[in-house]
């Protein structure tokens, strides 16, 4: 040992060099990469100081460079080959992320160029325990960061073509366990600042690396909404927070079983994206106490985790399982909660009809899904809600209970309303449930939802179906929409593709079917004069006499189903049509195949379908929008638009 410390301490320096020529060699012949550092040398008994330190690929921006680096390693770990760094310091500096035309500068770091060692490495991986490798994993960066760091003047800068993001980091600070740091952020385009985006961001708290204890608050110094660069430029994503609170009470490795605790807590969380909802979406107080938990081949967020949310608390539980039955798992437990509490802490921008809302009694809720990749079809998917005293006193901007009586309906298409329509006697176009001909209710209610009059506004089945389909297919390629979603994303909320839409549509389908607001007859009487049949063509009463010149009560049982399959996109009717004008043959056998599932379902009889074609007589205006469709197929001589209208200005 003594030995082993003299020769150390008399070829320190010449070790240290071999060791950056290692380090060089190894990033030029691996990544093309230039690593320079220009002056090396021990200061001190285990104290390192590195200058002029540089990684730059080749054909492109540097990627690192520092004038200064200080750090000291602690000899009694490093004797047994553990290098744990005592302090650090590091000024003037910069790590540049640039993407243009050139491609991006750190492109070669991303991939292995060893593909047979990497085949090697995701073998091994598949066997490893992940608790144990997780936690060494950890551990080795813990024990690596040093209690005491000062850094003065070191900058982060993104750029992804015009786009340019900085954070400057004038000071960090840790010492004695106490965290401070300062950074300064700008984003610029062109060169330009970006209007009112120039902030300054505090991090403040306490720090133990070696103790696995952090517990840090990061907010704007100037008081104000801390406001995340960069995403609403790439992503139309706009998102900040008042400030943000990141805790980690410890890790610990136990028979196998590695548990991460900690604390994570956010204020005034806001988020805007068209996807999520047209307004901002701005969540007061949300807070979320983890413990994971790794295992040696799975994955988990216990179920002692707790999310709070506002007034509400649930505990989630996240599983994944790897192989050789690899598992998903997913389980939410709403605690018994007062509705009022839960409608008051609903997200504001995200749940808007909702606003003015009040209610009385409880409730509590379950969600349980479990997906195992070796047995699809076995898929869980319950959801199950206990209440007692529900009830709705208030209603917000939807109020459901206009559906029983007389009422005016938007018909709106992109956001825009096309026309009102009169839901009420007086509106000669509207028909009454007894005098729609029964064929085209049982052909409806068999192409759109064949058990309306049974369920309570969900089918648990086709959620399941739909999942098992869209998971397959890795993308969103079935829904499990039935005519009360229908009906109420139609009567009460816009036809947007936002998730808050969405959200919405359940909640309210959920109020009106649970509390029996409305009959399962008006539901499906007021369903059928309102939905798009056509081009401007709105309910069944008009759909009768636009296609067949009739009332709905004379309708034949081909008439019905056409009727009946156009519903997921009306405005296309046309392309269903030859050059002759009559129905082309797939639609025939669409016909047969409904027929054969209507006597299946008890639905029709097998005599009832006699007589059943698809060449059936286009007798109202919608002739007109056939011929032109043919006359296009034919010469091309009109254009017609993704919705079967004739492009303005192309009019004869």
């Amino acid at each position: 040992m003594l030995l082993a410390i003299i020769a150390f301490f008399s070829f320190r320096n010449m070790l240290l060099q071999k060791a950056i020529a290692k380090i060089s060699t190894k990033l030029k012949t691996d990544y093309a990469a230039t690593f320079t550092v220009q002056q090396a040398s021990f200061t001190g008994i285990g104290s390192v100081q590195l200058s002029g330190v540089s990684l730059v690929p080749a054909n492109h921006d540097s990627i690192l460079r520092v004038a200064n680096i200080e750090t000291g390693i602690k000899l009694g770990y490093a004797l047994f080959l553990d290098f744990r760094l005592d302090d650090l310091k590091i000024d003037d500096g910069f790590v540049n992320l640039v993407s243009d035309e050139r491609g991006r500068n750190f492109d070669a770091f991303l991939h292995n160029k060893d593909s047979a060692q990497n085949t090697s490495t995701e073998n091994k991986a598949s066997t490893r325990n992940l608790a144990k490798t997780a936690y060494k994993l950890i551990s080795r960066v813990l024990n690596f960061f040093p209690g005491d760091v000062r850094i003065n003047n070191v900058a982060l800068n993104i750029v992804d073509h015009k786009q340019h993001v900085a954070f400057s980091m004038q000071q960090m600070v840790l010492d004695d366990e106490q965290l401070e740091s300062v950074i300064n952020v700008s984003s610029f385009k062109d060169s330009i600042i970006t209007e009112n985006f120039k902030q300054s961001w505090h991090i403040k708290g306490t720090a133990n690396p070696q103790k696995k204890k952090v517990d840090v608050q990061f907010y704007n110094t100037d008081t104000g909404h801390v406001q995340l660069p960069y995403l609403q430029d790439k992503f139309n994503l706009v998102a900040g927070f008042d400030s943000i609170r990141l805790k980690l009470d410890g890790v610990e490795l136990d028979n196998d079983e590695l548990n991460i605790k900690g604390l994570a807590s956010t204020t005034n969380f806001m988020v805007n994206h068209p996807k999520i909802s047209s307004k901002d979406v701005v969540i007061e107080r949300a807070e979320f106490d983890y413990v994971f938990v790794v295992g040696s081949n799975f994955i988990s967020l216990d179920s002692t985790s707790t999310v709070r949310f506002n007034k509400v608390n649930f505990h989630p539980f996240v599983k994944y399982q790897r192989g050789p039955d690899t598992t998903y798992q997913f389980n939410v437990v709403i605690e018994k909660t007062a509705a009022q509490d839960f409608i008051s802490s609903l997200p504001e921008g995200l749940f808007t009809h909702f606003k003015g809302m009040e209610a009385e009694g409880t409730f509590s809720y379950r969600l349980d899904f479990l997906y195992n990749e070796n047995k699809p079809r076995d898929l869980i998917f319950d959801s199950r809600l206990e209440k007692e005293g529900l009830r709705i006193t208030k209603y917000g901007e939807a109020n459901l209970s206009k559906l029983n009586g007389d009422f005016v309906y938007q018909a709106l298409e992109k956001g825009r309303v096309q026309r009102n329509i009169d839901v009420s006697y007086d509106n000669p176009d509207f028909v009454p449930l007894d005098q729609i001909s029964p064929l085209l209710k049982k052909a409806v209610l068999t192409t759109e939802d064949p058990s309306f009059f049974y369920h309570r506004g969900f089918i648990d089945e086709a959620f399941r179906q739909s999942i098992i389909k869209n998971i397959r297919k890795r993308k969103f390629a079935r829904g499990a929409s039935t005519i009360s979603m229908q009906l109420v994303k139609n009567v009460f909320l816009t036809r947007e593709k936002t998730l808050s839409r969405k959200l919405e549509e359940i909640l309210l389908v959920y109020i009106l079917e649970n509390n029996r607001l409305s009959s399962k007859e008006r539901m499906f009487e007021v369903y059928l004069n309102i939905i798009e049949w056509g081009p401007n063509v709105y309910g069944v009463g008009e759909a009768a006499r636009f296609y067949f010149g009739k009332s709905p009560s004379e309708l034949t049982l081909s008439e019905a189903m056409y009727l009946a399959i156009i519903i997921p996109s009306p405005k296309k009717f046309m392309w269903r049509f030859g050059k002759d004008g009559q129905l082309k043959d797939h639609v025939g056998r669409h016909f047969h195949s409904l027929a054969g599932l209507m006597i299946r379902r008890n639905v029709l009889m097998q005599e009832d379908t006699m007589g059943l074609t698809h060449h059936i007589s286009i007798n109202g205006p919608a002739k007109g929008f056939i011929r032109i469709t043919a006359d296009t197929l034919v010469n091309d001589t009109l254009l017609i638009d993704e919705n079967g209208l004739m492009i303005p200005g192309e009019e004869e």
